[in-house]
């Protein structure tokens, strides 16, 4: 199977993940998953296997292949697994689930080879572009920074008490970092560097920034700067785009008729995918606020995304 340059790739309660054509809209592969639902989906920096986040496994497909098989298992979750997400070349994947806990896989190697206890159901996980530390926020409203380095908790914050938080997002140069919550609230610090490896938080802005839950933020990436963005998805049917200079609102996105779960941007910042409970995805312009092609074929709800189309990491 020739690989087209553009990955996108979408999960659904209707127990399938779907392959699409970005520009034309055309469903090229639906991979059947009928184990659970998919919570998360996430694209190796390679471009060669997509990662779907179950309940309570982790599987890895093949892109490159029209094999309904998952490549590799990850088993040792014992609930939702609610993020997913690798290290920059690929070496290793982390995951965060309601069962409570962190974990490190090694793609190489069978079973998890860390595992960080968070106290509460965790919903989301990034990485420090750093590359040594993990964020992790949970249920009961806690973030946590767990130093890869030595392998421990370095930071505890919790921007709301029992107010869950539901996705974070860090700039890609690592000066800002962004936690969602179920009461439409976005929390921004900037990130400091300590005099050790460990970051600190200064606590930069609140953002009321929907009325409904937030269900994800992200920061714009690296090749859209000098301008740089916010997105937020929430269950009030809407994409908000916010200037991260000053937390202004640029545009709202509407279209979608029902919650709108996931959203991921272009490489170059240009266009945003959203995925929806009203079954579809949607490709938006960041200039124009409009939606460009709506990718139609799931029977429920479409609760993640995932887009790689930028150049595969060059092999160092």
């Amino acid at each position: 199977m020739t690989q087209p340059s553009v990955i996108l790739a979408t999960a659904s309660y209707d127990h399938t993940i779907r392959f699409w054509e970005a520009k034309s809209g055309r469903c090229y592969r639906t991979i059947q998953y009928p184990d659970s639902q998919v919570n998360r989906l996430e694209i190796t920096p390679d471009k060669r296997y997509l990662a779907a986040a179950g309940n309570p496994h982790i599987r890895l497909f093949d892109i490159n292949s029209s094999s309904p098989q998952p490549v590799m298992s990850y088993d040792s979750h014992t609930n939702n697994v609610m993020a997913v997400g690798f290290q920059c070349d690929g070496k290793w994947m982390y995951s965060g689930s309601e069962d409570g806990t962190v974990k490190i896989w090694d793609l190489r190697a069978p079973g998890c080879q860390r595992e960080y206890e968070s106290r509460g159901a965790v919903n989301t996980v990034v990485l420090h572009p750093n590359q040594t530390e993990l964020i992790s926020g949970d249920q009961n409203g806690n973030i946590r920074v767990w130093d890869l380095t030595a392998n421990s908790c370095s930071c505890e914050l919790v921007p709301e008490v029992d107010t869950a938080v539901r996705s974070l997002t860090v700039m890609w140069d690592g000066s800002l970092v962004v936690a969602a919550n179920n009461h439409g609230t976005c929390y921004v610090w900037r990130l400091l560097k300590g005099n050790q490896t460990m970051t600190n938080f200064e606590p930069l802005h609140k953002l009321q920034a929907h009325n409904g839950y937030i269900l994800k933020c992200l920061l714009s990436p690296e090749f859209c700067d000098p301008h740089r963005y916010l997105a937020t998805a929430s269950s009030d049917h809407t994409v908000k785009i916010w200037n991260v200079d000053g937390f202004t609102l640029e545009k709202t996105l509407i279209g979608h008729q029902r919650w709108v779960w996931d959203c991921v941007f272009s490489v170059d910042g240009a266009y945003l995918i959203t995925a929806s409970s009203d079954t579809t995805a949607k490709l938006w312009s960041m200039t124009s606020g409009e939606e460009i092609k709506t990718y139609q074929g799931h029977h429920k709800a479409t609760v993640c995304c995932a887009l790689h189309d930028g150049a595969e990491p060059s092999p160092s």
